[in-house]
């Protein structure tokens, strides 16, 4: 890893130390699951050029996984999101699997058409709870040891659930499995001739995506001790989006800092009411017009020219 990626990794860590102290713990935690929604969302949009409009499929059927999981099957909560986790990734296998067959938006359509069948599906199947979804999930004891009630404790929790998924992406990123995801985003024929499977490459990525989008959602879950039919909403699905193009698209922190934003923006303008979709929506045309390749992306761009 390189030294200012390092350096900016142990920032990280300890503004999240530090952070509680000064800021509203449970605002604190949903900005650190969606930061790892976007940067799972990255890995397949940013790093293998395969643009998902359905992952809210993936978040929020974890979402679902996890709290049921936690609320009737009493499992742990280390449990529950392992279980999150594990449908998220089946269900990224059976999508992905079929989805990778098209290119372009023909994926992309592909991939949002599967979200709204999940979306329907937890609207109509009776463990969900509907539209009420499932409320009073309980937090329980990590590892039978650590309780969870208390916002404050759980907060670490979610830092290095948060912290420890961005690393395991940014290894992924940059082993040798990632510098093909790279060339296949590049030029595919090219991959291709070289004798790279490439829709191999393509399917694991979507897994690998799913999954970590699936740890999110469950964390998530167990954060607010709810899961609901916004998590599997088609509009999830383009808030991540916003939040990987607004940080920078391809960039390691970008999706951190596109996700914090966004949050942050939904949570103190909530007074607003539909007026905060229409912020959002300025927001990203400005970005699109004046930051093309995103905050961070823009930053790198200064830095090399200062450099």
């Amino acid at each position: 890893m390189p030294r200012h990626h390092a350096a900016i990794f142990l920032a990280l860590l300890a503004a999240g130390l530090v952070a509680p102290f000064f800021l509203y713990p449970v605002f604190l935690m949903k900005v650190m699951c969606f930061a790892l929604f976007a940067c799972a969302f990255n890995l397949l949009l940013g790093y293998t050029g395969l643009l998902s409009f359905g992952h809210a499929a993936y978040f929020g059927g974890a979402s679902y996984i996890s709290a049921h999981a936690a609320k009737v099957w009493g499992f742990p909560p280390e449990l529950a999101i392992l279980s999150g986790i594990v449908v998220a990734a089946l269900l990224g296998l059976a999508i992905g699997a079929l989805a990778i067959r098209r290119q372009g938006i023909y994926f992309a359509m592909v991939t949002l058409a599967f979200a709204q069948m999940v979306f329907f599906f937890s609207l109509q199947a009776p463990f969900t709870g509907g539209e009420d979804g499932i409320q009073a999930v309980p937090r329980g004891n990590l590892f039978g040891l650590l309780s969870l009630r208390s916002d404050f404790t759980l907060y670490f929790v979610v830092l290095a659930i948060a912290l420890g998924g961005m690393l395991a992406i940014y290894r992924i990123i940059h082993s040798p499995f990632g510098q093909v995801l790279k060339a296949i985003r590049e030029n595919e024929p090219r991959a291709i001739s070289l004798g790279y499977r490439v829709n191999r490459y393509k399917l694991a990525t979507f897994v690998l995506s799913a999954g970590f989008a699936g740890l999110a959602g469950a964390t998530k879950a167990i954060v607010f001790q709810l899961a609901s039919l916004t998590d599997v909403h088609w509009s999830m699905s383009g808030e991540v989006v916003l939040m990987t193009l607004i940080g920078g698209m391809g960039t390691v922190f970008g999706p951190i800092v596109g996700a914090a934003v966004i949050v942050t923006m939904q949570n103190y303008l909530a007074t607003m009411g539909a007026w905060v979709t229409v912020i959002q929506g300025v927001t990203f045309v400005v970005c699109v017009l004046l930051f093309r390749e995103g905050i961070v992306g823009v930053i790198q761009k200064w830095l090399r020219k200062g450099l």
